[in-house]
């Protein structure tokens, strides 16, 4: 089954946006996977995860984990050629398109608002265009499906 594809555009802040989406994903019982642009930015994600509400708890690792398997949320960069313990739902906050997207239910695009960042999202649309899927869009700032 084709995945559903959803790209959130105009999001001030890319590491926010995501901590909530991925909090909201893991609180209905997905298993996530979140690939960032590199293993920086993925100790980013992670460390924010940690400081976010003491009572908003997103259990996670990094996707070298010994414990990827076993754990809800798994976070790791698009350079790495492991595959993903999970398949439900990916996030992806990297420029490229996910090499391994078809094996997901749900892929979620997170788009900020410079042109750096919505030139290659505006690519990965089309590329997911051409291959038969019907992306959707959301502006995150104003929480309005497009």
């Amino acid at each position: 089954m084709a995945p559903s594809v959803r790209f959130y555009h105009n999001t001030p802040d890319r590491l926010a946006l995501a901590c909530e989406l991925v909090a909201r994903a893991y609180g209905s019982g997905r298993k996530v996977a979140v690939r960032m642009p590199d293993g920086a930015s993925a100790r980013e994600l992670e460390r924010v995860l940690w400081t976010r509400e003491p009572l908003a708890f997103v259990p996670h690792v990094l996707r070298d984990s010994e414990l990827a398997a076993e754990t809800p949320v798994v976070i790791g960069d698009g350079a790495s050629a492991s595959p993903w313990p999970h398949a439900d739902t990916l996030f992806n906050l990297a420029p490229d398109l996910p090499p391994d997207y078809q094996t997901f239910r749900i892929v979620v695009e997170i788009v900020g608002q410079t042109e750096a960042e919505r030139l290659p999202a505006r690519a990965r649309w089309a590329r997911y265009r051409e291959q038969g899927l019907a992306p959707k869009a959301f502006d995150a700032e104003r929480r309005v499906a497009l």
